[in-house]
């Protein structure tokens, strides 16, 4: 069975940082490109960053470039957003999601969705 399960959302001031975790079950993160989207209420969702299967290209919005980083521990088929720098623009309903055919840019550019999904995580900037 795939799933995908955040964690580490949470309330956080501006100029603070988080780290989120996506686990991954029922597949390897080795054979999937796989990234993290957010929704802000009242906005379309967006993709974030996303790393390719062997970790050699990764994408990231105009938005967050420079202050987040994604990475991954195939070992653990974990993968990980460490966001720095948090605005209160950043608050959303973080999500990971996976897919086996699309390409980095492809999957984060939300031209083509991908097949997996986490139940998303609750990102709260604010003092």
């Amino acid at each position: 069975q795939v799933q995908l399960v955040e964690s580490g959302g949470g309330l956080v001031q501006p100029g603070g940082s988080l780290r989120l975790s996506c686990a991954a079950s029922g597949f390897a993160l080795d054979n999937v490109a796989i990234g993290w989207f957010r929704q802000a209420p009242g906005k379309e969702r967006e993709g974030v960053s996303c790393i390719s299967r062997t970790s050699a290209y990764t994408y990231y919005s105009d938005s967050v470039k420079g202050r987040f980083t994604i990475s991954k521990d195939n070992a653990k088929n974990t993968m990980y957003l460490q966001m720095n720098s948090l605005k209160p623009a950043d608050t959303a309903v973080y999500y990971c999601a996976a897919d086996p055919q699309l390409t980095t840019q492809a999957m984060c550019d939300l031209t083509l969705k991908p097949d997996y999904w986490g139940q998303g995580t609750q990102v709260t900037v604010s003092s």
